[in-house]
């Protein structure tokens, strides 16, 4: 949807739960606009700040030399009050206060969602950002943070192999993803973990801990007395990594040992993928207002920039890669059966 408006100024909010990169995306809204000759405000503590009237006008020298930072100089927050049709009504009215003409939101799908709902009641531009470690909105490739956050995962696992080789130990490692498994797969990989628990492996057919048990016995029968590591997406087993390692303790009669990485995966320094990311989609954000587009989120898909509306990028399923399933699937297994070698059963 497009129409045609002057834009002298823009109101920017970092929303929901923080990613890598956020800083990176304000700062190229603020110096895309100011190229442009439009003024930038951004409302601190994401929509709980748009509802408080709580903002800060941003130049350049609040935003230059942010990119290289991990959160976000204004803040993120969620809020339930903004849910309400009172809510949205508020938040309009502070955004006319402020004689703001476009709106820039950085988050995930809830604080799309947010986006859709001030729609209803103020009827500037208003575009969003995929700023999230968890990957999971359909309309772009990667968001804003995923990188990072794999890059955090697969340090951690790296040095989590050296104590499980040093003591031949199992290690079960939770990682983010919310209900989507791409940090986890990706992080899998990259670390030559030897199996992972996600929730798209897990909807027709979930793992059981017999299976478990049995894998890991059998890549013991195979290699002899060596390191397990496990990544385990959370919310995929009752209990957690904590709950899994016991009852493979209890099972296999030696240490297991769980890890939960949690919220050290939202921070850290962005990588250069995520900053230039970042950078591309913070201007073309401007660009769109600048067109009249409204209610869409900008993406990058095969290194092109595109739109996807707002909705979409919850409604429809992004679909997690079945070549890297497959391929991380075969390093499970990596002996083939034969007459002569012991094998590994497939769990």
């Amino acid at each position: 949807m497009s129409s045609s408006r002057l834009i002298e100024r823009i109101a920017v909010i970092t929303s929901g739960g923080d990613a890598p990169g956020m800083n990176a995306a304000l700062r190229a809204v603020v110096l895309a606009a100011e190229h442009d000759g439009i003024d930038v405000v951004g409302f601190r503590h994401g929509y709980e700040g748009l509802l408080n009237n709580d903002y800060m006008k941003l130049g350049r020298d609040e935003v230059e030399h942010i990119l290289q930072y991990s959160g976000t100089i204004i803040k993120s927050a969620r809020s339930e009050r903004f849910k309400t049709d009172e809510g949205g009504i508020e938040a309009a009215r502070n955004l006319d206060a402020q004689n703001v003409d476009a709106f820039i939101v950085i988050g995930g799908d809830g604080s799309f969602r947010g986006a859709n709902h001030l729609a209803k009641f103020w009827q500037g531009p208003i575009i969003g950002i995929p700023g999230t470690i968890d990957n999971d909105l359909y309309g772009t490739d990667n968001t804003i943070g995923y990188d990072t956050a794999v890059e955090t995962a697969m340090d951690a696992l790296d040095k989590i192999r050296d104590t499980a080789e040093a003591m031949d130990r199992v290690f079960i490692v939770e990682v983010m993803g919310r209900n989507a498994g791409y940090i986890a797969i990706s992080s899998a990989m990259a670390s030559g973990a030897e199996r992972m628990i996600l929730p798209e492996l897990q909807k027709d057919k979930p793992l059981t801990i017999d299976a478990l048990v049995k894998h890991v016995e059998g890549v013991n029968r195979v290699r002899g007395d060596s390191s397990y590591v496990m990544v385990l997406c959370e919310n995929q087993w009752p209990g957690g990594a904590v709950r899994l390692a016991e009852q493979l303790e209890d099972r296999l009669n030696f240490p297991c040992r769980p890890c939960l990485l949690g919220h050290v995966q939202r921070g850290g320094r962005p990588t250069a993928m995520d900053r230039i990311l970042a950078t591309r989609l913070g201007v073309y954000a401007v660009q769109l207002v600048q067109e009249g587009i409204t209610g869409v989120m900008a993406g990058i898909e095969k290194n092109e920039l595109v739109t996807t509306p707002l909705e979409d990028t919850w409604v429809k399923r992004k679909v997690l890669s079945q070549e890297l399933i497959d391929i991380q699937t075969k390093c499970f297994n990596p002996i083939k059966k034969d007459r002569h070698k012991a094998t590994v059963d497939k769990a």
